[in-house]
């Protein structure tokens, strides 16, 4: 008698990660860039350039001619596929996936079920994660308590983060995840991710974390270059208590110049990007910049950049923060003295308590 292949709904495959081993994407690979849930791998029923042949012939056979090519391709993709897995031992939990549920995540899931291994299919697939993502999304955010760190262009708010997990706090690098560094000039050579997936990578980050211990998170805009915050999570960001580093202007530059080495080592980009600032800043110092670029004045540009654009459009910023103490830092540098102040400032009532104070630009 046929065994039954279990399902497993997204709560109970969110919720309990550890009801499997391993969690296989069977979509097209562009479907699983695109998106996916975190933590998957992605072995395609059908990879792109199959499914775009075998929806030609729907169009311009009839549905069994396709039908046929798509079980021709099905079974020699799964076929691949299971020569990667032939070590594993019975016991191994797979937990499969598709774009609704249906006949990708089906059909390996019957072969991978009738060699014995106890594999589920995810009952509604990629469109049931996702839906249930927004769903619980906002709630998830209202669990925790936020802290920011602001502070002027150059001060090494990202570099602080990063010392900072290690040393044990509970931080997400929103850039990080965005792939971008949060301004005009802070694109990277290599595109952003798609909305989908950075919100994915978000919830799956913060859903890990404590909500007994407040998450420390960079001051951003409400967009990170093409990518939007989540609406809920910006405005608990613009209501948390901040602290302000402060640098000065010659230590910023050297920093912003140390950072984007990317950009020196692609001039043409970086004039791009420069280029694109005409529309806020006047025609003669965005001629000034560019000379500069060619010329490969790079400390010269960056106290400029910094001074005449990045800086008051900081200034402007900050009036929507709630900035509650700030600390003269050495760019990037997660020092004892910072890191008993940062200490200090994780608990909650030391930081509505004082005064709040406008950010200031040394």
């Amino acid at each position: 008698m046929r065994r039954h292949i279990q399902i497993l709904s997204a709560a109970e495959l969110l919720e309990a990660p550890d009801v499997y081993d391993t969690l296989i994407d069977a979509r097209s690979e562009s479907e699983y860039v695109h998106d996916h849930i975190p933590g998957a791998v992605n072995h395609p029923v059908l990879n792109d350039r199959q499914r775009i042949s075998i929806g030609t012939l729907y169009k311009q056979v009839d549905s069994f001619t396709a039908r046929k090519h798509g079980a021709q391709f099905a079974n020699l993709n799964i076929a691949r596929h299971l020569t990667g897995w032939m070590d594993h031992a019975r016991d191994w939990r797979p937990v499969v996936y598709c774009w609704r549920g249906g006949q990708r995540s089906g059909s390996l899931a019957l072969v991978l079920h009738e060699i014995g291994w106890p594999v589920r299919v995810l009952s509604g697939g990629y469109k049931a994660y996702r839906r249930y993502l927004q769903q619980v999304f906002p709630a998830l955010i209202e669990q925790f308590e936020f802290r920011l760190l602001t502070g002027p262009t150059g001060s090494g708010k990202t570099e602080l983060l990063t010392q900072m997990a290690a040393h044990g706090f509970q931080t997400i690098d929103l850039e990080g995840l965005a792939h971008h560094r949060g301004s005009l000039l802070g694109g990277y050579r290599t595109p952003q991710p798609t909305q989908k997936w950075f919100e994915s990578q978000l919830f799956h980050q913060l859903a890990a974390m404590d909500p007994n211990r407040p998450v420390w998170l960079e001051s951003e805009s409400s967009k990170i270059g093409q990518l939007h915050v989540p609406e809920q999570l910006f405005q608990c960001m613009v209501s948390s208590p901040a602290l302000a580093l402060e640098a000065s202007l010659d230590a910023r530059s050297a920093f912003l110049r140390a950072i984007y080495q990317d950009m020196q080592e692609d001039p043409d980009r970086f004039r791009v990007a420069i280029a694109a600032l005409q529309f806020r800043q006047p025609r003669q110092m965005i001629s000034q910049w560019l000379e500069w670029v060619d010329a490969g004045q790079w400390l010269r540009l960056s106290e400029s950049l910094l001074a005449l654009h990045y800086d008051p459009a900081y200034r402007r910023s900050q009036h929507r923060l709630h900035v509650c103490d700030s600390m003269p830092v050495t760019p990037g540098v997660l020092s004892p003295e910072l890191m008993h102040r940062l200490e200090q400032f994780e608990h909650h009532e030391h930081a509505i308590t004082q005064t709040s104070i406008p950010a200031t630009d040394h």
